[in-house]
């Protein structure tokens, strides 16, 4: 189903439903199975066609989160999704773990979100390929507690592309198919500001890879450095500002806390840009 999203060109847009104690900006929100559900609704009725469920925060310094932990958090929060939400919408699950994400599937998921693009465990691209599912391959230097420890590259954007291009051919040569991999240059992790600026300037080159991109910005703390240090949650209108340049360089999938912005802030870049 996200194939064909995709084809249609129009860009998506993938609310983000923490349901963890410390995210950065909305832990402890959404712990509530029933707060959970509620905002899901609110999200696509504000215009998400996707709803990232991730139950173990991945913030500078986090601590990891045991997967019998994880899928407590997620597995009964996506069965609820599954059952209120309408046929069309999608359901990710963001976790590095294959037997978080078997739970997952099992409660209803269907695209499968791995930050640390099959690092932490290989089994996650068996998983994607038995189930013909969607896969998304982020860029993560480090870990969560050692990405912002001086991060460096030779090259951000060369590197990092090369870094997508080696995963992507791991997962195909596991057995995925290459039109269900979606890539993620991983704004915020294990990069200083100048690296992410870099990055957002040359996003057309990820989307030449011929893979279908994903933009993760959402109240980003590089943003709040340049917005007189603003805080997370100020950050609306900078992370507006980032979709409407993902949408014209090519990107087509957008994680964001703030749904309704983002989407007319996509819907009205993508209708300039295809008159």
């Amino acid at each position: 189903m996200l194939n064909e999203r995709l084809k249609q060109g129009k860009p998506l847009i993938m609310g983000i439903l923490n349901v963890t104690p410390d995210s950065f900006s909305d832990g402890g929100s959404h712990t509530s199975r029933g707060r959970a559900v509620t905002h899901a609704l609110q999200m696509v009725e504000e215009g998400a066609d996707i709803i990232d469920v991730g139950g173990e925060s991945t913030r500078p310094d986090s601590e990891r989160v045991d997967p019998e932990e994880q899928i407590r958090r997620v597995k009964g929060t996506i069965e609820a999704l599954r059952r209120t939400l309408p046929e069309n919408i999608l359901i990710s699950i963001d976790t590095t773990l294959s037997e978080v994400a078997k739970a997952a599937i099992e409660a209803g998921a269907n695209i499968l979100n791995d930050v640390r693009a099959g690092r932490d465990d290989e089994e996650m691209f068996k998983l994607a390929a038995d189930h013909n599912l969607p896969l998304i391959l982020m860029h993560m230097q480090g870990t969560p507690q050692t990405m912002q420890i001086n991060p460096t590259y030779e090259d951000v954007v060369t590197d990092i592309e090369n870094f997508l291009k080696e995963r992507c051919a791991a997962a195909i040569k596991a057995g995925v198919k290459k039109e269900n991999i979606i890539i993620d240059p991983g704004i915020g992790f294990g990069k200083t500001q100048e690296h992410n600026l870099l990055l957002m300037a040359n996003l057309d080159r990820l989307v030449k890879t011929g893979c279908p991109v994903l933009l993760g910005t959402s109240r980003k703390r590089f943003m709040g450095a340049i917005c007189q240090g603003a805080e997370p949650k100020e950050l609306i209108g900078a992370t507006c500002a980032t979709t409407t340049l993902g949408v014209l360089a090519g990107v087509q999938i957008f994680r964001v806390h703030d749904v309704k912005p983002n989407r007319q802030a996509a819907d009205v870049t993508w209708a300039i840009n295809n008159v």
